[in-house]
């Protein structure tokens, strides 16, 4: 059994290497979590057990009545066919068009496509997974057999020369086929590799969730480079202003170097920031296969909708999930495996108490039972966390666009005063100041809760948890 995971064992640990760079730049930017998971219950007791509408007219002794029968039954049936065509047009709606992004751009909605189809890693799963498709397990099976043939003849032949040290020495080749055939005469090899393409399968999502966290990661420090913009034009006008009282010797040199050591402080953050961006955007162009330049251009992020968060149902959802889990898949098939390793302990031992061998066993059994629905528990609850992590930036975007309205209304009021000469043009320009910092605040938690949002998806569409 654990000689049947070594082929996945290998892929596995290639596929650790390729993904480790490509994550970590997406987590660091962006702040997310989502889980899914596969039914914990259903999974664990099977771990432990295992017309046609007719008619005709009564009546055709009219010609008119015939001509009137004949154009209401064509109207009928003209109508019949129009509900049949929208009714499949509502169970199969035609798929969204998304525009190609114009040259030096990237819009969200195409992130995950480009990357798809330009990304080297993605394209080097793919190739992996058509090899294992291409596997006709039929031709296969009759090689092994040949080969097994082979060896039985090449026994028999030493075997009757009276080389027996040899023939034995072949008998270990001879049990590793057989044990192939085995499996996949039995469609046990079949069931590991599809196990396999679902790995690697799961390992492009990975990416193309990598790439859309890169994506928002970057929509947020451009708005916090305009944050920092706003700040330095503030620091110059305080300097300004600063340097007429310093003149009029209404503050100390000290005061007026403290500000304008700030403005040099804020000025290296913003080079920081501009340098941070600009590689993070060379990543993003590897990623989706542009070209590499550190000034592509983002298009922002889609709004999340009221009826896309009415639809949330965190029971549904979550069974969604757990079944679309590549991590509770895998949880599963190593349950399975622990299931059938101390069942062959077990009768080899006789189910004796008396043997330590099945005593051992029957903890290890246990043991793996615990680690199964420890992980099972573990992504329902990172599931819950997501699931209330986009209420709450929910409610914070609300209470952030109502903090904007109140500072809009303090404008108002401050540009009244100003044009009746009661307000200077800094406190003006510092009102209008409040505003932006507010409406950033907007834009912060817009981003946020479609940062969460997607997660959400994500975690409910192919069982990725970030």
């Amino acid at each position: 059994m654990k000689d049947r995971r070594t082929i996945a064992a290998i892929l596995a640990a290639a596929l650790t290497l390729t993904m480790c760079g490509v994550s970590a730049v997406a987590d660091g930017e962006a702040d997310s979590s989502a889980a899914p998971d596969s039914s914990v219950s259903a999974q664990a007791d099977q771990a432990d057990s295992s017309a046609a509408v007719g008619g005709t007219p009564e009546d055709a002794s009219s010609g008119d009545t015939a001509a009137d029968s004949s154009q209401a039954g064509k109207a009928g049936e003209d109508q019949a066919a129009q509900d049949t065509q929208d009714s499949q047009t509502e169970e199969h709606p035609e798929p969204e068009i998304i525009p190609p992004d114009a040259v030096g751009t990237v819009s969200f909605a195409n992130v995950s496509r480009r990357l798809r189809e330009n990304n080297l890693s993605v394209l080097s799963l793919e190739e992996n997974i058509n090899a294992i498709n291409a596997i006709d397990y039929e031709k296969m099976g009759d090689d092994v057999r040949k080969s097994l043939n082979s060896i039985a003849d090449a026994q028999w032949f030493m075997t009757i020369s009276g080389n027996s040290f040899a023939a034995k020495s072949m008998s270990s080749s001879y049990e590793s086929l057989k044990d192939t055939f085995d499996d996949i005469r039995d469609g046990k090899l079949q069931e590991d590799n599809e196990a396999v393409i679902r790995q690697l399968e799961n390992a492009q999502d990975q990416v193309a969730m990598a790439g859309e966290s890169l994506y928002i990661a970057l929509t947020e420090m451009e708005l916090n480079g305009q944050t920092l913009s706003r700040s330095i034009t503030a620091l110059d006008r305080t300097i300004k202003e600063l340097d007429l009282r310093y003149d009029l010797g209404q503050i100390s040199a000290l005061t007026l170097e403290q500000t304008k050591a700030g403005r040099t402080s804020a000025l290296s953050g913003q080079e920081t920031l501009t340098m941070n961006i600009g590689t993070y955007k060379t990543q993003l162009e590897q990623m989706i296969g542009a070209e590499l330049t550190g000034k592509i251009k983002l298009q922002g992020l889609p709004q999340v909708t009221g009826q896309q968060l009415a639809a949330m149902d965190l029971d549904k959802d979550l069974a969604a999930a757990k079944e679309a889990s590549y991590t509770l898949f895998a949880a599963q098939r190593t349950l399975d495996d622990a299931r059938d390793d101390f069942k062959d302990t077990a009768e080899a031992n006789m189910y004796s108490t008396g043997k330590y061998q099945y005593v051992a066993a029957q903890h290890q059994w246990q043991a793996a039972q615990y680690t199964y629905n420890a992980a099972v528990q573990s992504f329902e609850t990172s599931f819950r966390t997501l699931y209330l992590q986009v209420k709450d930036y929910q409610q914070v975007l609300q209470a952030a666009k109502t903090a904007l309205a109140t500072e809009q209304d303090n404008f108002a009021a401050a540009q009244k005063k100003h044009d009746l000469g009661n307000l200077s043009d800094n406190a003006l320009a510092d009102a209008q100041d409040k505003v932006s910092e507010a409406q950033d605040k907007v834009d912060g938690a817009a981003i946020d809760l479609f940062s969460a949002y997607n997660n959400y998806r994500w975690a409910v569409d192919h069982g990725i948890l970030n």
